[in-house]
């Protein structure tokens, strides 16, 4: 029984064509298996035409209760219980087995979807019934009963843990897609607002004394603040696509370091973009990562580079990583010692990146100065 599409992760709900699946076998192997023994053990007995209809409508109801087996599977089983006992009490030489197959499946769908501390007690009720199989039976009618009744059991167990284990497996995966949403978001707002602040800051110290450098600050802050409702909305469509996006949009990747670059150097620091050995595009995961690096990485030289008017950013590709490295001129502020360094959240979430692709990531005070960010990806990354 597949669980339906879109369906309450925690809540055991098959879907249509299991339901109906389910509805056509089981009716099929009671009449199949129930109807001819009946036909048979009646025909030899000559027990009288009203007797064998009376079993034989028996049959046919537990087969047609089974309908409801998945909506009311207790109510069910008790029906076909109290169907098949009457149904074997007209005709002993009946298998016990036989006659309650009904009752077997309505037990693995009880035992599928109802917790174990429930269909427990049930299958103890079932088993009970034990000691009649040995009315017209031989003594191997017995364990034959208890085996067939516990298998039933036993399978909607499996079941059960089969939907528990596809319950936890989607749980963390939901986690996980919140944890990388979460994380985008903060590398798209941090960088942005950092930009649109170091803009805000520079438009206000010339605004009387050169207009025109004013200006293009408030143009930069404009292209920012466009630029993250972009990512943004990007990245919304992601989470839940919208039927009119058309899909033109280029995902990020490194071949796109030049726009992050772009506010870095209107705030009056020079980028200098260095990518070499490409020869192929790495894994999307891969490319979104390298970029979402540089860009914390640029953002962390606005924000915390004191003095810095330069930043060096090297790609570099071999046939199985891409080295990233961010090398900025400037200088640590007062009171943060070189140990501090990369203990922010930004560095934190750079490192989970890297480390999640396979690769490694390190940062802190560069040996000529400033600060420096060196990360090493995987190409061929797989999830």
């Amino acid at each position: 029984m597949d669980q339906e599409p879109g369906s309450d992760v925690g809540e055991f709900r098959p879907s249509a064509r299991a339901v109906r699946a389910l509805r056509v076998v089981s009716a099929v192997l009671v009449l199949g298996v129930a109807g001819p023994s009946v036909l048979v053990v009646g025909t030899e007995a000559d027990s009288g035409a009203g007797r064998l209809t009376a079993a034989l409508v028996l049959v046919a109801a537990q087969a047609v209760a089974l309908w409801w087996v998945i909506r009311r599977p207790a109510i069910v089983l008790a029906a076909t219980v109290v169907m098949g006992i009457a149904m074997w009490s007209l005709f002993p030489a009946v298998s016990l087995t036989g006659a309650l197959l009904a009752a077997q499946f309505a037990l693995c769908v009880l035992s599928t979807v109802r917790p174990a501390r429930v269909s427990r007690w049930w299958l103890l009720g079932v088993l009970a019934l034990a000691p009649l199989a040995l009315v017209g039976g031989g003594t191997l009618s017995v364990p034959a009963y208890v085996l067939a009744v516990t298998l039933a059991w036993t399978a909607g167990q499996w079941r059960r843990a089969q939907h528990d284990r596809l319950v936890a497996e989607t749980r963390r995966a939901v986690a996980e897609e919140r944890a990388r949403i979460a994380r985008e978001v903060h590398d798209v707002v941090a960088h942005t607002v950092s930009v649109m602040v170091i803009q805000a800051g520079a438009a206000e110290d010339v605004f009387t004394e050169n207009p025109e450098q004013a200006r293009q600050a408030l143009r930069a802050i404009d292209d920012a603040g466009r630029s993250a409702l972009s990512e943004l909305r990007l990245l919304l469509h992601s989470v839940r696509p919208d039927p009119a996006d058309d899909g033109r949009q280029p995902p990020r990747g490194m071949a796109q370091l030049d726009e992050l670059a772009a506010p870095v150097r209107a705030a009056g620091v020079s980028v200098e973009i260095r990518q070499e050995g490409r020869t192929a595009a790495p894994a999307a995961a891969v490319d979104l990562a390298g970029y979402r690096i540089v860009q914390e990485a640029l953002t962390n030289t606005l924000r915390h580079a004191v003095d810095a008017t330069e930043v060096r950013v090297s790609v570099s590709y071999d046939p199985e990583h891409v080295h990233i490295a961010v090398v900025d001129n400037g200088r640590r502020p007062p009171g943060r010692s070189p140990n501090s360094a990369g203990a922010g959240r930004g560095l934190t979430g750079m490192r989970e990146r890297a480390t999640l692709l396979g690769g490694n990531l390190a940062a802190g005070p560069g040996e000529a100065g400033g600060f420096e960010v060196r990360a090493e990806l995987p190409i061929g990354y797989a999830p």
